[in-house]
């Protein structure tokens, strides 16, 4: 009867892989300062044919074809215009690059060419200001959703960053539905639905963007419990959403990236700890280009891989 009580927990909260599973293709880069290396990536996003990636302690924004080709950079260590302070998560939106800078604490938005169009954002606990931002998304009405992650929020702004909404209790640590610990990334899926990285709560949330709390997932009941198996986490670093509304999330201390549909159903992991070809030193973040090709960030070994899922076996 304990056995069998113990299956059937180990069931309930570890679930099977429901999808396929993808296949190593690629990476490149390693540390140092010159075009192609690294110094702490931790954030990406794909547009078209280019991959963007966030050279943090390198201060600025390499781009890439598909191939791992450098094609050119911008930025420079700094906190005025066009200079960045620890660039994390990337996320793209009509053609603009909006970038969370972690040191500045603020929010700045480029050209794909590299010009610095708006800053937004101020150091602070008041509305429309953060305490290093770690991720960034945009709705379909142009509001921008931001990970504040020292303040333990996300926020809601209008176009123009004017304060809208927030999720969390500004400065307080939770672990029930709409609460936070250190939440690191913000993600907007197809329909509208607003996907968080509660990082230290080793978690993700749903909420409609009125303010809703959806679901959640993450280990049981989704309540800070971290661990190495399907569907658990331990500390979420950044969530990505696909075409097909497919969630992606790294699993920093796990070293991988999780892929989930919508609803937060467990689909495959990519990745294992190591150095070599599909091993990953702390998988800090996440994108996937519109021909399902994921692009995802080994921080601790200072590279760039790339992903395809893995054909089905003919006769197999």
């Amino acid at each position: 009867m304990l056995a069998a009580l113990i299956a059937a927990g180990w069931l309930a909260f570890v679930p099977r892989a429901k999808g396929p599973p993808y296949a190593f293709v690629a990476a490149w880069g390693e540390k140092g300062s010159a075009p192609g290396q690294f110094d702490d990536p931790t954030g990406i996003a794909v547009v078209g044919d280019e991959v963007y990636v966030a050279d943090s302690r390198n201060g600025r924004i390499q781009v890439f074809d598909f191939d791992g080709r450098f094609r050119r950079l911008f930025g420079t260590p700094g906190s005025g215009p066009g200079q960045l302070g620890r660039p994390m998560n990337l996320k793209v939106h009509e053609r603009r690059l909006y970038v969370a800078e972690y040191f500045n604490d603020r929010v700045q938005v480029f050209g794909l060419d590299g010009r610095s169009l708006r800053i937004i954002g101020r150091p602070g606990n008041g509305p429309g200001e953060f305490s290093a931002p770690g991720g960034v998304a945009v709705a379909p009405n142009g509001d921008l959703l931001v990970a504040d992650f020292y303040n333990q929020r996300v926020q809601r702004l209008g176009a123009d960053g004017t304060p809208v909404r927030q999720w969390g209790e500004t400065g307080k640590i939770g672990i029930w539905g709409g609460e936070f610990n250190y939440p690191t990334d913000v993600a907007v899926g197809p329909d509208g639905t607003l996907f968080v990285a509660d990082g230290y709560n080793d978690r993700i949330q749903a909420f409609s963007l009125a303010g809703a709390l959806l679901r959640k997932w993450g280990g049981p009941f989704a309540i800070n419990i971290f661990g190495p198996f399907n569907g658990w986490f331990a500390t979420v670093t950044n969530v990505t959403v696909d075409g097909q509304g497919h969630v992606f999330a790294a699993d920093f201390y796990n070293h991988r990236i999780q892929k989930f549909a919508a609803d937060g159903t467990f689909l495959t992991a990519l990745g294992a700890k190591g150095s070599g070809p599909g091993q990953f030193d702390h998988a800090i973040a996440a994108a996937v280009a519109d021909d399902g090709t994921v692009f995802a960030v080994d921080f601790g070994n200072n590279r760039i891989q790339k992903w395809r899922q893995a054909r089905p076996v003919l006769g197999g």
